[in-house]
């Protein structure tokens, strides 16, 4: 039975979650969802960053799904074992898996899959599932550990502002 450990957000979380933000907003200049990704090394090195990709890959090509995909032509998965997924909103089930199967094990998110809904509504462009990263984790056979939702208010305020002007325009 995998174990799913959840803690609490470090300085270094905290620092890599504001780029997130802004790679979400960029991606939100550049016409796409605000949705930003990045991967870190063991040490808090960014090795890839990924901005929602929709206008490349069509619906599917989230932020977090692009970036997985990147990392498991670049790396090993023994090297991503050591790496951690940030991002500024929760993944979805298809991200979450990308995460998995390319062995990524540390997962730090923004806001939760029930926040964003609150953002986006009834959107048709985000049809959002009602199904939290660690209940997807919790039916795999790793361990894993996710910090998130993150409780640090300027941090949620930023992450929800490209939203909040982005979505049911």
């Amino acid at each position: 039975m995998p174990r799913i450990t959840r803690v609490e957000p470090t300085k270094d979380d905290i620092r890599l979650l504001y780029e997130t933000v802004r790679i979400a907003h960029q991606a939100k200049l550049e016409g796409s969802h605000p949705f930003g990704a990045l991967l870190a090394d063991k040490d808090g090195t960014i090795l890839l960053e990924q901005g929602n990709a929709y206008e490349q890959g069509g619906p599917a090509m989230h932020a977090e799904a692009a970036l997985m995909f990147k990392a498991g032509k670049l790396y090993s998965p023994e090297f991503l074992s050591g790496c951690t997924l940030y991002s500024s909103a929760e993944p979805c089930v298809m991200c979450t898996g990308a995460m998995y199967w390319t062995n990524v094990r540390r997962l730090v998110f923004g806001i939760s899959e029930a926040q964003l809904l609150e953002l986006t509504g009834s959107d048709e462009q985000n049809p959002t599932f009602s199904l939290p990263s660690h209940k997807v984790l919790e039916h795999g056979q790793k361990d894993m550990e996710i910090v998130g939702p993150v409780q640090d208010a300027s941090l949620i305020e930023a992450i929800q502002a490209d939203h909040l002007s982005f979505w049911n325009k």
